[in-house]
């Protein structure tokens, strides 16, 4: 339901409720699928309905009147029940796909112990989210959702236009994402120069990993609310704006593959003990030099936002809707940006 009648003009509560009936209506399509666990593709859209729908209720809160069931808190805990039945998938997706084929036939074999195991795990997840689909707060949701999408309800902040507020409604998240300390997992500090470490060999970066891996991780998530929050916007900024939320998605992207490869090793670990790398010799290996190609193909995106220049750019994008025209050539993903 619009706030203005003039077409050429959108109020921060005209985004508002566009944002949330889109994700909330995708939430609601890949139910059923769900339920009937029919197709993996259905679990992997509804959570991320969920997470959308989670940002833009979150980012939008102060000009919305919303009723109690639909909170952050709320959404949070529905969306990581059905994130830890989509994380299996993701394993054993992984396992088989990339990383079975790859192996000799007699770890091939060995590793059946490993999707059994996986198997057991999917089965009590799956009738966690089955549970949690049926229960109240789900239930209650839904409904509460319907009847504010039905009649809206608004602060004051909701009528001013949305470019007045635009920079405001970014710029805090991003500058949590830029002042994140994984930037600075494999620096060091040279003279008053802050230096990436580009000359690690790979049981170096597997000791980083040990010890800065969650560092890593939390930046990763980071990344991915940037991105959440930035795609709502997209259509009000030029391309360079795009350039920034490509090289978030990167980000986003690379740590949570080498994320995945952690979990992945600390799983199989955890199934088969100390006959993991006795019987999976080749196994470990893979992973492990998977995890390095990762490594390095966080290096130049690292640098490169770790310079003043890049984050400069970032934010002065952020302060010039659909004129923003400040992203370094050859900066966003290789990209000349003209």
């Amino acid at each position: 339901m619009k706030l203005t009648t003039n077409s050429s003009i959108q109020t921060l509560g005209d985004y508002a409720y566009e944002a949330i009936q889109k994700h909330f209506n995708k939430t609601l399509k890949w139910e059923k699928p769900v339920k009937k666990d029919e197709d993996p593709e259905a679990l992997h859209q509804m959570r991320v309905g969920m997470r959308r729908l989670r940002t833009s209720v979150s980012r939008f809160e102060p000009a919305l009147k919303l009723p109690k069931p639909v909170s952050d808190k709320n959404i949070g805990k529905i969306a990581r029940r059905l994130g830890n039945l989509r994380d299996l998938d993701v394993l054993k997706e992984t396992l088989e796909n990339d990383y079975k084929p790859n192996l000799p036939n007699k770890e091939q074999k060995y590793l059946q112990t490993a999707f059994d195991a996986l198997a057991k795990q999917r089965e009590q997840a799956l009738s966690t989210v089955e549970t949690t689909l049926k229960d109240e707060s789900y239930k209650s949701l839904k409904q509460a959702m319907e009847e504010w999408l039905e009649e809206p309800s608004y602060e004051e902040l909701a009528s001013i236009t949305i470019q007045q507020v635009l920079p405001d409604l970014l710029l805090p998240e991003v500058s949590k994402f830029l002042l994140h300390p994984g930037w600075l997992v494999g620096t060091q500090i040279v003279g008053s120069e802050l230096k990436v470490q580009t000359d690690w060999e790979a049981k170096k970066v597997e000791q980083q990993l040990t010890t800065k891996g969650e560092t890593l991780h939390s930046l990763r998530k980071q990344a991915k609310r940037v991105r959440y929050q930035m795609e709502l916007f997209s259509e009000l900024y030029s391309e360079n704006y795009a350039a920034y939320i490509a090289d978030v998605k990167s980000i986003q992207d690379i740590l949570g593959e080498m994320q995945d490869s952690v979990v992945l090793t600390e799983w199989l670990e955890d199934i088969f003990k100390s006959d993991m790398h006795t019987h999976l010799g080749e196994l470990t290996k893979l992973l492990a030099k998977n995890r390095y190609k990762l490594w390095q193909q966080w290096q130049p995106l690292q640098e490169r936002y770790l310079k003043v220049e890049t984050r400069h750019g970032f934010h002065l994008t952020i302060l010039h809707p659909a004129e923003s025209q400040v992203y370094s050539k050859g900066e966003a993903s290789g990209q000349t940006i003209g």
